[in-house]
């Protein structure tokens, strides 16, 4: 399911899905911006519409089928009175600063599924939380198909893929960078004091040899024996300490021109989208939404807290 626009993110998602089903498989595109999912003051009219360019990107990418229903045709009589309610999960985050928004998506994902009829559907791993919501429907509401996440498409310069991105101007582009920088800059953080953790399995590393060091000039080693030894106790995943690289870039990036305005930076729980604590370990994922200009950009990053296996 796409809102059109489609660029090398949706080409990706095209392919995906033909590998899944093999030669003799029907992939089916749906093309359709949803006014249900934009709310006042959004881009909706000026939302990129670009369908014939749409179709041949699909084709290439392997598609059967392109579904761009109008809107009438998906919404006769206008705006539907029952809807699908997206839950305390569609509050956060994304669902705080954008009310409504997944109400209307899932009505409209929930539409296209019967409409279209698939035994799978890709969705870009991008919008994770968008993703999440739609497993938690598909679940709870007994869709009979099988939901498949696709890793993100990034450029060259780490940009997350997306239709608004040709909203960007060059400078815009510069500052935009930020986020993906920043989401790669927890990520090294957190293996950096991964490494500490795996090297304090394997090291008698203490605070009283840290200290002996230190009394015979030994700095650099006292100082490393010292970390070690810390992260040999350390019980947490280090949520904090990405949360703290990720925001250093961000804040930043706050202070250039144009300046990237922040919405959020959330370290989450994939199960329900809620924050978590320093002491997390296991599966998060790192989410950052910003202004730049205007244009608003989403990113994510899925990290494991705590010592590698």
């Amino acid at each position: 399911m796409t809102m059109g626009a489609l660029h090398e993110g949706h080409a990706t998602l095209v392919r995906t899905a033909r590998e899944h089903v093999g030669p003799t498989g029907f992939v089916v595109v749906t093309v359709f911006v949803n006014p249900l999912q934009f709310g006042a003051g959004e881009d909706l009219d000026r939302y990129p519409r670009t369908l014939d360019a749409d179709v041949r990107i699909a084709e290439e990418a392997g598609a059967d089928a392109v579904f761009a229903p109008s809107v009438d045709e998906v919404y006769p009589g206008g705006e539907p009175h029952v809807r699908i309610t997206a839950g305390p999960m569609g509050q956060r985050l994304e669902g705080a600063s954008r009310p409504g928004h997944f109400d209307g998506m899932l009505t409209v994902v929930a539409k296209l599924l019967h409409l279209t009829r698939p035994d799978v559907a890709f969705f870009g791993q991008k919008d994770a939380q968008q993703l999440a919501l739609i497993r938690r429907m598909v679940r709870d509401l007994d869709f009979r198909v099988e939901i498949v996440g696709v890793p993100t498409v990034r450029e060259a310069d780490g940009l997350a893929l997306s239709s608004r991105n040709r909203y960007l101007s060059p400078r815009d582009r510069r500052t935009a960078l930020a986020l993906s920088a920043a989401l790669f800059a927890a990520r090294d953080r957190l293996a950096a004091q991964q490494a500490l953790v795996a090297r304090a399995a394997s090291l008698p590393a203490s605070q009283s040899r840290a200290d002996a060091l230190s009394r015979i000039g030994e700095s650099r080693a006292a100082a490393d024996t010292h970390a070690v030894a810390q992260a040999a106790h350390a019980a947490g995943g280090g949520a904090d300490a990405v949360r703290a690289a990720a925001g250093a870039v961000l804040e930043e990036a706050a202070k250039a021109e144009p300046p990237l305005v922040l919405d959020y930076l959330a370290l989450v729980d994939p199960a329900d989208f809620t924050e978590v604590p320093d002491g997390h370990t296991g599966e998060a994922v790192l989410l950052v939404a910003a202004k730049v200009g205007t244009t608003r950009l989403i990113d994510n990053l899925p990290l494991t807290l705590g010592a590698p296996a």
